[in-house]
């Protein structure tokens, strides 16, 4: 497995110095957000110099780029809201392609208009995932001309809610470019070790083959999220079951501090 982070972690507009941070705190890959070159996560235009710019950075510091981030509210209620996002996303597509980056990371999204993030009641209303569904099938459209894959990632608060909500927007998409991000953090929001561990290995067994990156990121029995190795979920034991399935992709970590960074790479790399 590659060990990796969000770029986001540390500080920072420029990409060498972002790039640099990465590499510095022992980590070989990260997932990029273009905020880290002085840029919207989600902008209207990535300019050519940007691009040259990660390039040199790529360059400079060996780390490679394994994700981009694309997130915007899939099932937002506002379809003009919806249509800019995949604007943007599509922007974003291409820079991927550009950078011969593989994946772009997106959000199933809520019907909280207010964050992508935020559970509403409504997105149990099957009108949430066909608004959701519709969107996912232009951005698959954009992924296949690109050439680039998209990650789902399932999320409590978003329509993909489960490793079996993922495996049927995949069956149902019928592309080979969807793919899932797995973050063991995100299967559950209150558990004791035990109910973690099971949560997670019926998800990794079900989502086996469709893998494209797994996150690093932990819960604290009382639902607050924590950094790697700090919580109930078993590290050991989600690595181990990720292996035992074939997956050798990247490993990424986020939910914590720069100052933190150093210490979550040495604990995962005595596990990869």
């Amino acid at each position: 497995m590659q060990l990796g982070v969000f770029a986001k972690t540390f500080p920072g507009s420029e990409p060498a110095g972002v790039l640099a941070a990465v590499r510095d705190a022992g980590f070989a890959v990260t997932q990029f957000n273009f905020a880290c070159a002085g840029l919207p996560s989600m902008p209207d235009d990535v300019p050519a110099e940007a691009i040259q710019a990660i390039d040199a950075a790529i360059d400079a510091s060996g780390i490679g780029l394994v994700a981009l981030s694309g997130t915007y509210n899939m099932a937002h209620p506002d379809r003009a809201v919806r249509d800019d996002g995949l604007r943007r996303l599509a922007v974003v597509i291409e820079a991927a392609a550009k950078l011969s980056t593989p994946l772009v990371t997106l959000c199933t999204g809520t019907r909280n208009a207010q964050d992508q993030w935020a559970h509403h009641p409504d997105n149990a209303d099957p009108s949430a995932w066909g608004d959701m569904a519709r969107e996912m099938e232009k951005a698959l459209a954009l992924a296949e001309l690109h050439g680039v894959n998209l990650g789902i990632e399932p999320e409590q608060a978003n329509i993909v809610t489960c490793a079996s909500d993922a495996m049927r927007l995949i069956a149902e998409m019928g592309s080979k470019r969807l793919r899932i991000v797995l973050d063991p953090a995100n299967l559950f929001e209150q558990a004791d070790a035990a109910q973690a561990r099971a949560i997670v290995a019926d998800a990794v067994e079900r989502t086996a083959g469709h893998v494209a990156m797994a996150h690093a990121k932990d819960r604290f029995t009382d639902g607050r999220f924590a950094t790697a190795g700090q919580g109930v979920v078993g590290f050991p034991d989600f690595i181990s079951r990720l292996k035992a399935t074939g997956f050798d992709g990247p490993l990424v970590t986020h939910g914590l501090s720069a100052e933190e960074a150093p210490g979550v790479a040495r604990f995962l790399k005595g596990l990869v």
